[in-house]
C-alpha cells in the first residue's frame, strides 16, 4: 500500500510539468483580458500592471455578444436534446428486437459514420439551400442531427449492459413498448446520455465551420464566429479578441467540469459489453 502511494506521489510530481505547460497557453490569453493593448504587446507573458476589467465592457457594450450568445445556446440544447433521444430511440429495436432488417439498417448508420463530414459539404450546402435552411438557426440545427449517429453507437453498448430481465418482467406487468422505452430504459441510460450530451455540446458550441458556411447574417452569428469577425483584416485588438475568447470558452469549460465525473462513467459503462 506504502509502495502504491509512493509511485502515484512521484507520478504526481512528473506529470506537473506537463500540467504546466499545457495551462500556459490559457494563462496567456486570460491575464491579457486584463491589460491594455500597449502592455500585451510589451509584457505579455507577465501579470497585469493593474487589473483592469474595461476590455470585458467594452466587449458587451461594442459587440452583440449576448446575442451571439443566445444563438450559440439555442443552438446547443435544441441540438443536443433532440440527438440524445434520436440516438436512443434508435439504438433501443436494435438491441431488443434483433431482426435482419435492423442489423442493416446498423450497417447503415455505420457506412453513414464513417463518410468525412468534408465530403459533404457541396451537396449539403445544395440540399439545405433547395430547402431554404440557409442563414437558418433551426436550419444548422436540424442539419447538426447528423450527429446522432454518433450518439446512437455510444448509446447502443451501453444499453446492451441493462439486463432484458428488466423490460421482460414490465411487459409481463403489462407496460407497452413506449413504456418500457420512456420509463424503465431511458432513465437507466442517464450516464451515457450525459456522456454524449457534453460531448456533443462541446462539438456545437465550439464548432466554426458550420456555422461559418451556413449562417450569414450578423443577427444569426453564434459566439465562436463572434471571435473570428473580431479580427481586423490588418490590425488585432488582442486583449479585446482575448475576452471574447474567455467568454466564450467559461461556459463550456465549467460545464464540462461539472459532467466529468458522468462522462467517465458513461464511457466505462458502455465498454463493458460490445
Amino acid at each position: 500500500m506504502i509502495g502504491s502511494k509512493r509511485k502515484l506521489w512521484i507520478l504526481d510530481v512528473l506529470m506537473l510539468p506537463f500540467g504546466l505547460l499545457t495551462f500556459f497557453p490559457f494563462y496567456i490569453i486570460i491575464v491579457n483580458t486584463f491589460k491594455s493593448e500597449l502592455e500585451t504587446a510589451t509584457k505579455p507573458i507577465s501579470l497585469p500592471s493593474s487589473w483592469n476589467f474595461s476590455n470585458y465592457a467594452r466587449v458587451f457594450e461594442e459587440t452583440p455578444i449576448l446575442r451571439s450568445f443566445g444563438n450559440s445556446l439555442f443552438l446547443t440544447v435544441t441540438a443536443v436534446i433532440l440527438m440524445v433521444l434520436i440516438g436512443a430511440m434508435a439504438a433501443y429495436p436494435i438491441v431488443y428486437n434483433r431482426t435482419r432488417v435492423n442489423r442493416v439498417i446498423m450497417g447503415y448508420l455505420l457506412l453513414g459514420f464513417m463518410v468525412p463530414f468534408q465530403t459533404l459539404l457541396v451537396p449539403l450546402f445544395q440540399l439545405m439551400t433547395n430547402l431554404k435552411l440557409v442563414d437558418k438557426l433551426y436550419g444548422l440545427t436540424t442539419m447538426y442531427l447528423g450527429g446522432s449517429v454518433f450518439v446512437f453507437f455510444l448509446i447502443l453498448g451501453y444499453m446492451k449492459t441493462i439486463p432484458k430481465d428488466l423490460s421482460e418482467a414490465a411487459i409481463i406487468d403489462g407496460c407497452s413498448i413506449w413504456g418500457i422505452f420512456w420509463k424503465i430504459i431511458l432513465p437507466l441510460l442517464q450516464p451515457i446520455t450525459v456522456t454524449c450530451a457534453v460531448l456533443q455540446t462541446m462539438w456545437i458550441w465550439n464548432d466554426f465551420l458550420s456555422p461559418m458556411l451556413f449562417l450569414s447574417s450578423r443577427e444569426n452569428t453564434t459566439l465562436v464566429l463572434e471571435i473570428y469577425k473580431a479580427k481586423g483584416e490588418f490590425a488585432v485588438n488582442w486583449p479585446m479578441f482575448m475576452t471574447m475568447t474567455v467568454i466564450t470558452l467559461a461556459p463550456v469549460f465549467v460545464f464540462f467540469i461539472a459532467m466529468q465525473k458522468q462522462i467517465v462513467e458513461g464511457i466505462v459503462g458502455g465498454a463493458v459489453k460490445g
